[in-house]
């Protein structure tokens, strides 16, 4: 009945937040108040958690350089930022985009209905003390959103005196946020305690971690691949995923590299970890997705944990012994359920965890099984959520070019100092003179030992030398489309140099152009292209 009046209703699926919204409204959160679900594992979702940007959240030990790559993304400095050796920053800045500088603190914080942290007020006044929001005009701060946290400390010390449990803080920002940075120093790699911790907190959400091996500048190549290869086994045994995580090695501040020796490896790695943020305005839609179906998929399994301790309850006498029980048991009803109703074991949440909060429970209020509710949740999965996955789709379309611009992600796009510039295809690019005219001569000796008739070498003929490169024949036959410019099937002097050229700059490790760059096109050759792009947009016109 309820799908009927959704389709009745043209309003859910104009957009995707507008969707998810009303989804989680009128078919998630009653099985998640029914059963207590925001008791156990989360608070509820606000109207702010499906509208607020992408947010990037950087954990780290202390002096690993988190504040410091916020402030070489945006180029500028924010409110409320400290940085130096020692553990500077001891509070958790959300840092957001607002038209004038600001800071507000973090009791006003959890109050703003604008923003997606109103929950956070379940952590007390020791955590708000500890938390605020700096705003400044940015225009990194346009797309995304930066989670500066506290540097975390080694030591039972520290960890009593923050006064609030920091990991269900992280865990708490890791369910929301669209991408987690844990940054490590390659002169500190001890993982302490408390970091182990976190980091076994955040395990739900492995699919949003990447991690960033920093000041990789300060070591040599020696050093680098030891201390890099200690950093990759330190993980392996706290991260338990057959996946390795994926490392961006390099130096994330405007200084000159102490040790350069591995510039183009630093440059290499920046520019995929800026990729892999500037992505996230265009994915958002499409994460918050599939959080909402991880958290339905949570809340059904909770739900049959709940109901079956209910059932297991006597009404009148031994309740507390039977409650006793039923927590030690606990992996047993596991084992039912997953049986019962086909569930995978990976859905079920942290048993020793559940056992914890189960402690404090009356099991008497708990709620018996209601079959509607879970079929509400079984409709949402089975098809609501399939026709928003249509309109993902149809969003990013109309938004393609969406993504993080400004601050650092400028310089590294764009001019001779962007990615690649003048490397591979790309080398020769603001030459007057042909490029591929350097190395012309060794390739005619080869050419005139294949016998040219008409100044022309078959396709079979240079198939045979091609075939010397080793390389695979797509990756060849993608060279001989792109040489044979005039699509004769035959290379003259110059189309068979553009062959050889392109061999080398596969064989030196870059990615071949989906079309041939003007800069590569053979001098005798400029004109005909010329024309046939002239064409070309003749006929795109006329239609």
């Amino acid at each position: 009945m309820f799908r009927k009046t959704l389709k009745k209703d043209p309003e859910l699926f104009q957009n995707v937040s507008e969707g998810l919204r009303r989804l989680y409204r009128t078919k998630l959160f009653p099985l998640e108040d029914t059963y207590r679900f925001h008791d156990f594992h989360s608070p509820a979702l606000e109207d702010a958690d499906f509208d607020n940007k992408p947010m990037v959240l950087l954990v780290g030990q202390y002096s690993t350089g988190k504040t410091t790559f916020i402030r070489h993304l945006m180029e500028q400095d924010f409110p409320g930022m400290r940085i130096g050796p020692e553990p500077t920053t001891d509070s958790f800045i959300a840092v957001m985009h607002g038209e004038q500088d600001g800071v507000i603190p973090g009791n006003a914080l959890v109050v703003d209905p604008k923003k997606p942290f109103r929950k956070l007020n379940a952590f007390g006044n020791a955590f708000l003390n500890r938390f605020m929001c700096a705003q400044l005009p940015n225009p990194v701060l346009e797309s995304i959103s930066i989670i500066d946290t506290p540097g975390i400390l080694s030591g039972e010390k520290q960890r009593i005196s923050r006064g609030y449990d920091f990991a269900a803080v992280l865990e708490w920002f890791a369910e929301r946020v669209d991408r987690i940075i844990l940054l490590f120093d390659a002169h500190k790699l001890d993982i302490s305690d408390e970091f182990s911790e976190v980091i076994r907190a955040l395990k739900n959400h492995e699919d949003k971690m990447r991690v960033v091996l920093n000041k990789a500048d300060q070591i040599s190549t020696q050093q680098l691949m030891r201390v890099y290869g200690a950093l990759m086994w330190s993980l392996g045994k706290i991260i338990n995923t057959p996946e390795v995580v994926r490392v961006y090695i390099g130096s994330f501040w405007a200084q000159p590299l102490l040790v350069p020796d591995n510039r183009k490896l630093f440059e290499a790695e920046e520019q995929d970890l800026f990729l892999d943020i500037q992505s996230l305005p265009r994915n958002a839609a499409l994460r918050k997705l599939n959080d909402l179906i991880k958290r339905a998929r949570l809340a059904k399994v909770h739900a049959y944990i709940i109901s079956s301790l209910k059932k297991e309850m006597p009404s009148v006498f031994g309740k507390d012994s039977k409650k006793k029980e039923l927590i030690n048991n606990l992996g047993e009803i596991y084992q039912r359920i997953e049986k019962e109703h086909q569930i995978s074991p990976g859905d079920f949440p942290n048993i020793s965890k559940m056992q914890e909060i189960l402690n404090g429970q009356d099991f008497s209020k708990f709620a018996s099984l209601k079959p509607k509710l879970l079929e509400q949740v079984e409709d949402m999965l089975a098809h609501d959520i399939a026709r928003l996955m249509a309109l993902v789709r149809q969003e990013e379309a109309a938004m393609p070019s969406q993504s993080v611009h400004g601050g650092a992600f400028e310089g590294a796009m764009s001019g001779p100092f962007g990615h690649g510039y003048g490397e591979g295809a790309s080398e020769g690019i603001d030459e007057l003179e042909w490029v591929v005219g350097r190395d012309k001569p060794s390739y005619d000796e080869i050419f005139y030992t294949l016998g040219p008739i008409n100044g022309k070498v078959s396709g079979a003929a240079a198939k045979k030398e091609m075939l010397k490169s080793k390389l695979p024949n797509t990756v060849l036959g993608k060279i001989w489309k792109l040489a044979d410019v005039d699509r004769d099937g035959y290379l003259d002097d110059e189309e068979f140099a553009l062959a050889n050229h392109l061999i080398k700059v596969k064989l030196e490790g870059h990615e071949l152009p989906a079309e041939l760059p003007n800069h590569l096109v053979p001098p005798s050759k400029r004109d005909l292209v010329v024309e046939e792009s002239r064409k070309k947009m003749q006929d795109g016109s006329s239609e």
